[in-house]
């Protein structure tokens, strides 16, 4: 429970002995809303996560006239229908929702009116402003929040040039559209690389709707236009979220089970597992789920983590609990990383960034406070020092209702279920 003291992160009493069943992916749940808003029949999503963000998306597609029923938290279903003004569309802290909607709100008859929490009011968006010019949208802003879509049912589309460094969302959110642009769209980035897993979901996705996508170029994205089918997805967990509970396992020992896995995995998982087994435990996918199993002991490891996107906080929180120096190599802005190292140090870590590379050197962690500047990589990073760090606080759990609402009571009961305990115990969301 949290107080105003911060979230006490429990400590492992033994090894851990927990099957878990998490939720789908956010990024495939934010592209299957959106897809199935500008396809033509029906779109169902099944086991889709219910949180802050996904809620915001579907509140915004309403809101432009598209029928979605999130009534069961286990199969929503969206039902097309032509989209109009004049909505309003609240983004929050929503980068999916702020990245993805306005070129939805392109093809809308009528104005789209964005707007968000203050802090959302900073996040880049003069590369998707002027990209949406260049295809034909009229759009009333600087730069940024708040902002108007003038919507008037359709764009020309055509080639495009973003720099989108600041996020590949920027140009996740303009093929998922493009489809419904007359021209469909040519998409080129221009600046410093981009992470690139979530983009080859955005193109994966596209394909099996429908879409013409061709990516055989480094950089460039080309879009056909044509008509997207609605149908049926189902959900995969998310790497990120599942991050944490797989990494418990090192830290305490035992056994942790991630149900519902996808045994046809992809690289991202793979190269993830292969990272935990270099910090010292045995993880596979099997037809139980994804499974680690670790003895309380970790090893230092150089690794190249790019590609592996918002798990850097928790593999850097393992690594300070190692044997031997470490040297990660994350994916993640600059500035994310500086916060990280950071927060590990607030609580007695050795870590140094130099450029995109965390040097991190075996110390005893104190107890105290773990300030996550509200960022749940850094809430997750937390939850595992505190397994093996008593007295450990976070200042702020409820940053993690994002990709997980239930996260802390998920946690507590995975921590209970120590070998010796309750064992087997299978720890669930909780629905409603």
């Amino acid at each position: 429970m949290e107080t105003h003291l911060g979230w006490p992160a429990p400590t492992a009493a033994g090894p851990l002995d927990a099957q878990l069943r998490l939720p789908g992916s956010k990024s495939m749940t934010a592209r299957a809303l959106v897809l199935g808003a500008v396809s033509h029949g029906s779109t169902t999503l099944r086991g889709p996560l219910r949180a802050r963000d996904t809620e915001l998306m579907a509140a915004g597609l309403r809101a432009m006239g598209c029928h979605v029923s999130t009534a069961d938290d286990n199969l929503w279903l969206l039902r097309p229908r032509p989209l109009t003004g004049p909505a309003k569309v609240n983004v929050g802290l929503a980068g999916t929702v702020l990245r993805f909607l306005p070129p939805v709100a392109g093809l809308a008859t009528g104005e789209v009116a964005f707007d968000g929490q203050p802090a959302a009011r900073h996040r880049a968006m003069a590369p998707m402003i002027g990209a949406l010019r260049s295809l034909g949208a009229r759009i009333d802003t600087d730069d940024g929040l708040p902002f108007t879509v003038h919507g008037r049912g359709r764009l020309g589309g055509g080639p495009v040039t973003i720099d989108a460094s600041a996020s590949s969302q920027l140009v996740s959110g303009l093929l998922l559209s493009a489809a419904g642009y007359d021209r469909g769209v040519v998409v080129r980035h221009v600046g410093a690389p981009v992470p690139k897993p979530r983009l080859a979901l955005t193109v994966q996705m596209l394909r099996a709707a429908g879409a013409g996508v061709d990516d055989s170029r480094p950089d460039v994205w080309a879009v056909e236009p044509g008509r997207l089918k609605g149908r049926g997805w189902a959900i995969e967990p998310d790497l990120a979220t599942a991050a944490p509970f797989l990494a418990a396992a090192l830290v305490a020992g035992g056994t942790v089970t991630v149900q519902g896995w996808p045994v046809a995995t992809g690289e991202p998982t793979r190269r993830l597992l292969e990272v935990l087994r270099q910090l010292g435990g045995e993880a596979a996918v099997t037809p139980r789920g994804l499974v680690v199993r670790g003895a309380g002991t970790v090893r230092g490891i150089t690794a190249d983590l790019t590609g592996l996107t918002d798990v850097t906080a928790v593999v850097a929180a393992v690594a300070a609990l190692a044997d031997a120096p470490s040297r990660l190599r994350g994916p993640e802005p600059p500035d994310q990383l500086a916060r990280l190292a950071l927060a590990l140090s607030e609580v007695g870590a050795d870590v140094t960034l130099e450029g995109s590379v965390l040097h991190i050197r075996p110390r005893v962690l104190r107890g105290g406070t773990l300030r996550t500047h509200g960022d749940r990589r850094l809430a997750h990073a937390g939850a595992v020092l505190g397994l093996a760090v008593p007295g450990l606080r976070l200042d702020d759990v409820a940053c993690t209702a994002k990709t997980l609402p239930d996260f802390p009571r998920l946690w507590s009961t995975m921590v209970s279920s120590y070998e010796g305990g309750p064992a087997g115990t299978e720890t669930r969301v909780r629905r409603g």
